[in-house]
C-alpha cells in the first residue's frame, strides 16, 4: 500500500466560525483519533486533495508530519464534502501502528477481456460485489484486488473464495459471496414485461411521523367583534 506524506498543524480552537475561517485560508479542520482520544489538527486543503487523488486514494497510508515535530502513521477514517461544490470540509484520521493488524475496505476491480459468455452467447455481465474488507498488517494490504472475468461462460461466477491474497491477509467477506457472474440474455418478451412492471404506478404512502413537531406559535383566541354604537 502506498505511503504519502501530509503536513499538519495542531489547533486549539474549535467551532463553526473558526472552521469557516480556516477554509478561507485554504486549510480544513481535521481530527486524528487513537484509543478513544482525539487530536484536533488543521491541514492544507490542496494537500489532502493530493492524498485522495493518489493511486491509493482513501486506502493510502499517511505519514502525518505535525508542526510540533512529531510524526504519526494514519489512515483516512472519514471526510466530509460540501454538497454544492464538492470541496472537502473536514477530515478524520485514525492513527495506526505498522506492527498491528487493521481492517480496511479494498475495491475489487474486474480485469481482462470481455467474458466468453458475453461476447459469444450474448450473456449479461453482473458486477455484484465491488469491495471487500481485508484484515492484515497495513503495509501488506493491497490497494485493490483484481479479478479476471474473461473466461466466464453463461452461468459461471467468481466468488470471494476464488480470490487469492497473501498468507498473512484474510478476506472478511463470506467465501460464497459472488463477485461477478454472467447470466443468460433476457428475451424481448421478458424485457418488455420487466419494463412494463417498472412503469406501473406505485402507490405512495405518506411518511410516518416519528416525532410530533412542537407548535411554533401559540393559538390566539379570537374575540367577537363589537357592534358599532349608534
Amino acid at each position: 500500500m502506498e505511503k504519502v506524506n501530509l503536513k499538519a498543524e495542531l489547533r486549539d480552537i474549535s467551532g463553526k466560525g473558526h472552521s469557516r475561517k480556516l477554509r478561507r485560508m485554504g486549510k480544513i479542520p481535521a481530527v486524528m483519533y487513537k484509543g478513544g482520544k482525539s487530536t484536533p489538527l488543521m491541514v492544507d486543503h490542496k494537500e489532502i486533495v493530493k492524498v485522495l487523488s493518489s493511486e491509493s486514494g482513501e486506502q493510502a497510508l499517511i505519514n502525518i508530519q505535525i508542526g510540533d515535530g512529531s510524526e504519526k502513521i494514519a489512515i483516512i477514517r472519514d471526510y466530509q464534502l460540501d454538497p454544492i461544490n464538492g470541496e472537502i470540509l473536514h477530515a478524520d484520521f485514525f492513527e495506526i501502528s505498522l506492527k498491528e493488524k487493521i481492517r480496511m475496505t479494498v475495491p475489487v476491480i474486474i480485469v481482462g477481456k470481455e467474458p466468453v459468455g458475453v461476447k459469444q452467447k450474448g450473456g449479461i455481465l453482473q458486477y455484484i460485489t465491488r469491495e471487500v474488507d481485508i484484515e492484515g498488517l497495513p503495509t501488506m494490504i493491497p490497494e485493490k484486488l483484481e479479478v479476471d472475468a474473461s473466461a466466464l461462460d453463461v452461468g459461471d461466477s467468481i466468488h470471494v473464495s476464488d480470490i487469492t491474497v497473501g498468507k498473512d491477509l484474510r478476506i472478511l467477506a463470506d467465501a460464497g459471496e459472488v463477485i461477478v457472474s454472467v447470466v443468460p440474455p433476457i428475451s424481448e418478451g421478458k424485457l418488455e414485461e420487466i419494463l412494463t412492471a417498472t412503469a406501473a404506478p406505485v402507490e405512495m404512502k405518506e411518511p410516518e411521523l416519528v416525532k410530533k413537531p412542537k407548535e411554533t406559535e401559540e393559538k390566539v383566541e379570537e374575540k367577537p367583534e363589537k357592534k358599532a354604537e349608534k
